[in-house]
């Protein structure tokens, strides 16, 4: 075997171990690549059922149920391409069924009463993540322009409500100890944050409804009155809750960009 032969015999030897590497290298990188992908999609479905599971039932209106359920039909048929050992299957079927039962109106969730700062800024929180997930749908293409400003103006709805719900029951709790004072300035904080929303029929109603109770509750303080009747705070009370609880209220949701 001459010199040249065997230059060329270990010469194919390296190319050969060469391409043999960068194949293995390619093999791995797609699966760790893969399995990147995998983890990213099931933290976005387990993510989506959060909100649908833990944001309050007074909150979720049929549009935005129908979009959580929407990304989690699209990130099953996503996973379903990946040939993973996750329930896929069942996550889709339960997706469909919870689909069928929202557009029947079979879907009824408990509403959460705001009685603490600290479950205000859970609900908040709660939203916000909602918030960033119909941006990044939007982004992405899979949620139409008037789609993605009709939800993203009513979550910030929302944001705000949350806060004004926090005030509210303040001023409630104020007016059974009959410190007045204190439940005027809770009224105009919970007033102030709907007032962000200064293009939501809903929130206008629900500051307009503030100011009359404001000029009440001043109107008790001149007049020297120590309470209200039992009745009357249970009825203001029963007003308030409806306010959100009730199926126009969601009707309204869809209300004119103007």
């Amino acid at each position: 075997m001459d010199t040249t032969t065997i230059v060329i015999f270990f010469a194919v030897i390296v190319l050969v171990s060469i391409t043999l590497i960068v194949t293995s290298q390619l093999r791995e990188r797609a699966k760790l690549e893969r399995a990147r992908k995998v983890t990213a999609l099931e933290d976005s479905y387990k993510r989506a059922n959060r909100l649908l599971n833990e944001i309050p039932g007074q909150y979720l209106t049929q549009d935005l149920k129908l979009l959580l359920i929407l990304r989690q039909e699209d990130i099953c048929r996503q996973l379903m391409t990946l040939k993973t050992q996750l329930p896929v299957a069942q996550w889709a079927s339960e997706a469909q069924q919870l689909k069928k039962q929202v557009i029947d109106g079979q879907d009824q969730r408990a509403p959460m009463k705001i009685d603490s700062p600290d479950k205000s800024t859970y609900v908040k929180e709660l939203l916000q993540n909602l918030f960033k997930m119909i941006e990044a749908q939007h982004k992405a293409g899979r949620i139409d322009n008037a789609t993605a400003r009709k939800n993203l103006k009513f979550v910030l709805f929302l944001v705000h409500k949350t806060h004004a719900d926090f005030h509210v029951f303040q001023a409630r709790d104020y007016i059974r100890q009959n410190e007045l004072r204190k439940a005027i300035h809770a009224y105009h904080l919970a007033s102030t944050e709907l007032g962000k929303s200064t293009d939501n029929p809903l929130a206008k109603k629900a500051v307009k409804s503030f100011r009359t109770r404001i000029k009440e509750l001043e109107a008790m303080l001149v007049e020297g009155e120590a309470s209200e009747s039992v009745e009357k705070q249970q009825k203001l009370d029963k007003e308030w809750d409806n306010f959100m609880h009730e199926g126009d209220w969601k009707k309204k949701a869809d209300y004119d960009d103007g």
